[in-house]
């Protein structure tokens, strides 16, 4: 208790030994990967709201889905590419940062959760679909997605900013909660057991989504219509949970049971692998695999160059 500190910065150690040279390379290649994250999911983002035909709840869940990745990667890319020049982050940046990228996680996975309970009741209840996904329904499913992250999240916060620590140094990119517990100067058992609680009820989420899919595979393979259906809009969805659940389990359980041997660049890769694969690849797989979104993005570019090609 006596070797408490009042922390006011954080240091972030995690660019340390990195050169200039490769400073300047990884600014690069991290420009260009928010770039195509920007463009990828604005890009489905406006094709699903210009098109009319494409205001049905998948696609509404979907769109939501890429909004999330804009938000969860805001709270990333502009701060690392700062610390690419300074590698502090004060307080409460550091606090925000862990909120914006935690709930960024959680929200993906109640959307895609959602996303798989509407390709339920769409092929296992064809004739009931309309009835069951209203527009209240899917407003309040989309509520429900981001504001029950935003409150866990708030809890887990509250706890952590009452910690008192005994240090400020950070080894990662960019502050994490399991980062800032083991600075800590008191026990962390109050932490550790919301935070388990918080990671096994959202994991919980892909237990759902395994049952729910085992229903389709039976309803959907009884006829070819059905099948149709399951390979063009649940395949994407289930590469979308992989890319997610995989990603993030690897830095879970690398921050917390790790070993130190691993290079420094090893260990960076694998902090920011969920802010990287899943946010550039969720947009290009479900705008690759989606006929009716492909069709209208190619639709609606081609009318913006009749438009320009006319004036």
């Amino acid at each position: 208790m006596s070797n408490a500190t009042i922390v006011s910065v954080f240091s972030l150690s995690g660019l340390s030994d990195t050169t200039t040279k490769q400073r300047v390379t990884l600014f690069s290649f991290t420009l260009l990967c928010y770039c195509v994250i920007l463009l990828a999911n604005g890009a489905l983002i406006v094709t699903i709201i210009l098109e009319e035909k494409l205001h049905e709840p998948m696609y509404i869940f979907l769109c939501n889905l890429c909004f999330n990745s804009l938000y969860g990667t805001s709270g990333f890319y502009p701060k690392f590419l700062f610390d690419l020049l300074s590698n502090t982050i004060s307080y409460t940046g550091c606090l925000l940062q862990v909120f914006v990228i935690y709930s960024y996680v959680a929200s993906d996975f109640s959307i895609l959760t959602l996303m798989a309970y509407d390709r339920c009741v769409a092929i296992c209840r064809p004739l009931e679909y309309h009835s069951v996904m209203t527009k209240h329904r899917v407003v309040l499913l989309m509520c429900f997605s981001r504001l029950l992250p935003f409150f866990c999240l708030t809890i887990v916060m509250i706890i952590t900013s009452k910690l008192e620590l005994c240090g400020s140094r950070i080894e990662k990119l960019y502050c994490e909660n399991w980062a800032i517990l083991k600075l800590s100067c008191n026990s962390i058992t109050t932490n550790n057991i919301v935070g388990f609680i918080v990671i096994f009820f959202y994991f919980g989420h892909d237990l759902f989504i395994m049952c729910s899919y085992v229903q389709l595979v039976k309803s959907a393979f009884k006829s070819r219509e059905g099948k149709r259906k399951f390979m063009q809009t649940c395949v994407p969805h289930l590469l979308c949970l992989l890319n997610v659940t995989v990603a993030l389990l690897f830095d879970l359980m690398y921050a917390r049971y790790g070993t130190s041997s691993v290079s420094q660049s090893v260990k960076n890769f694998m902090a920011v692998q969920f802010l990287m694969i899943p946010p550039i690849l969720n947009p290009i797989i479900y705008g690759l695999k989606l006929t009716q979104v492909r069709n209208s993005f190619l639709s609606l570019c081609t009318d913006n160059r009749q438009v320009k090609g006319s004036g």
